[in-house]
């Protein structure tokens, strides 16, 4: 069996699957992207939110 985790579930779906486990719920538009970053590869936990233009 496969499982799928991520980070950030935007709620946008393109494929009849979704996420077992969700670290965070983040209703975005599809015209915003997220950056994630993480302590132990970029000295700080972060998570932005940006309009792509």
């Amino acid at each position: 069996m496969i499982q799928l985790a991520v980070l950030v579930d935007r709620g946008h779906r393109e494929l009849p699957i979704r996420a077992d486990y969700v670290g965070k719920n983040i209703p975005t538009s599809r015209k915003e992207v997220i950056s994630v970053k993480l302590e132990e590869f970029d000295g700080e936990d972060l998570v932005n939110i940006f309009e792509n233009h």
